[in-house]
């Protein structure tokens, strides 16, 4: 298994069904959309120029399209002009083919949901005719071939995939600086990361190049990312999607869904791509609503005890202080799941256990171990190294513990409708901090003190979300952790637009964007 878990291969047959269900979803949501008056846009007429545009999020973006003020190709060239001007000191994309892009949606059907609107797909997940390269130098020729149901699913609401994201090493930092390619820099503060797995994808975002960008999470690959750019990032409740299993395992870990501008684009993608015979009733698209009181938890102290950095402390506090003034109760709270008797380490062991598949098929496909022949990075051969100190038998040991670790988390969480955290245990780190070349020890400690706070929710199979509420004294984005039990994503998503309206984000736009 891999940090962000890349999709199994599915038969076509499946991409038929989801492109009817995306369709007759999308015409229920926008319909949804336009009775609920939600987003800033809606009033308005249409884009005054190449800025207006860039700052439209994707539902917007496609209520113009439908509404005939530009048509979808000038919506997708003029993201191929953002990209032109912006990408050489982003480093955003792993691929890009925006030739091939408008070729596809020459065929598309203009009554998606979301037709026209430019995409990028995570180049952990397979797209054909894309380069699929999983940010590692072993896969560096490596083409696309297979639509999964989840893919077919997005390529079914219209969305235009002009190319691949860029991801660390098979998703296994929280930062994106493959040592193979490019790294992705932080549109706040090019010296700085932008976070990982999905570090390409909310640069693309922050950086108004795209009003949404496809990720994964598998120990918080999601919501690190959204944190550290500024955009809205939800990891779903384990079992959401098609191509992902049941969720019945705490080593399932990994999630797909988005980043985005808004929350509604979030909600939208959701209800486009949700299965419908998962473990948790489809929640739908879920609109604005007021909320019930909730009895919201709130702790800033990890696993090992220590505190966060300062200006995420200061951050998690003042969204409390936001949540109670809308009449939620908050109830801070000492002892946390975190604090779970070697669940770090367990977690840890099923990430080394990676690694290892990862070192096995390398030496497979060059003849030669990795070590020897370079295509892996030092952390992922570290990585496996720790697997073979702990071998099957610990694995299965470390197995079995994270069913109890996720066990006692969800029994935790019914004592709560929500449980607000850090995101991060810092603002975003400079370039090079926890980079695979780190040596292996040293690596280990720091992204035990910075990444802390959400492979927890992975293990638990919780939804949890990174909302946009701070930014520090040099310009950095701080985002706030919400988590709620199994198959809540829909109060999750209500929180988040009541964040969104409370303290708005959107107009927040960084140096680098455009």
């Amino acid at each position: 298994m891999m940090a962000d878990d890349m999709e199994r291969p599915r038969g076509r047959a499946a991409a038929g069904l989801t492109r009817r269900a995306a369709l007759k979803a999308g015409a229920a949501m926008a319909a949804a959309l336009a009775a609920a008056g939600c987003g800033r846009e809606a009033s308005r007429g249409a884009p005054s120029g190449p800025d207006d545009l860039a700052r439209l999020d994707a539902t917007a973006l496609a209520r113009h399209i439908r509404e005939g003020h530009l048509t979808a190709r000038e919506a997708v060239e003029a993201a191929a002009a953002r990209i032109a001007r912006l990408e050489d000191r982003l480093g955003a994309f792993a691929a890009l083919d925006v030739e091939a892009a408008l070729d596809r949606l020459d065929g598309a059907d203009p009554a998606a949901p979301l037709y026209g609107v430019p995409f990028a797909m995570k180049d952990l997940n397979e797209y054909p005719g894309l380069p699929f390269r999983r940010g590692s130098a072993l896969f560096r020729d490596a083409i696309g071939q297979t639509m999964t149901a989840y893919t077919a699913r997005l390529d079914a609401a219209g969305l235009v995939t002009l190319g691949k994201s860029q991801t660390p090493e098979f998703g296994l930092l929280p930062t994106t600086e493959p040592l193979a390619y490019r790294p992705t820099a932080n549109p706040w503060a090019l010296g700085h990361s932008a976070g990982g797995s999905s570090g390409g994808a909310a640069a693309l975002v922050a950086a108004r190049i795209l009003p949404v960008a496809q990720a994964s999470d598998g120990g918080g690959s999601i919501r690190i990312p959204a944190a550290c750019c500024g955009v809205f990032g939800l990891k779903p409740s384990r079992g959401r999607f098609p191509d992902q299993g049941t969720g019945g395992r705490a080593f399932d870990l990994a999630v797909k869904h988005a980043v985005s501008l808004s929350v509604r684009d979030s909600a939208f993608l959701l209800a486009l791509t949700e299965r419908e015979d998962g473990p948790h009733a489809p929640v739908g698209f879920v609109a604005p609503a007021a909320l019930a009181p909730l009895k919201i938890a709130v702790s800033l102290k990890d696993g090992a005890g220590r505190r966060p950095d300062p200006a995420v402390a200061a951050a998690v506090e003042e969204a409390a202080r936001l949540l109670e003034s809308m009449g939620h109760e908050i109830v801070p709270v000492e002892t946390t799941p975190y604090e779970f008797p070697g669940g770090a380490d367990a977690f840890n062991a099923v990430w080394a256990h990676g690694a290892a598949q990862i070192r096995q098929l390398a030496a497979q496909l060059a003849g030669a171990p990795p070590e020897r022949t370079g295509v892996l990075e030092p952390f992922t051969l570290g990585l496996a190294a720790a697997f073979d100190a702990l071998g099957e038998t610990g694995l299965a040991e470390a197995v079995g513990l994270l069913d109890r670790f996720a066990a006692q988390t969800v029994r935790w969480l019914e004592d709560y409708d929500a449980w607000l955290t850090p995101v991060l245990g810092a603002p975003p780190v400079r370039l090079g901090e926890v980079a695979g070349d780190v040596p292996f020890d040293a690596l280990v400690e720091r992204l035990g003190r910075y990444a802390a706070y959400t492979p927890i929710h992975n293990v638990a199979g919780t939804p949890a979300m990174s909302v946009p509420f701070a930014w520090t004294e040099d310009g950095l984005p701080v985002g706030v952790q919400l988590s709620a039990r199994p198959g809540a994503d829909a109060l999750l998503l209500r929180l988040a637009y009541a964040l969104e309206e409370a303290r708005p984000w959107a107009d927040k736009i960084p140096p680098l964007a455009a």
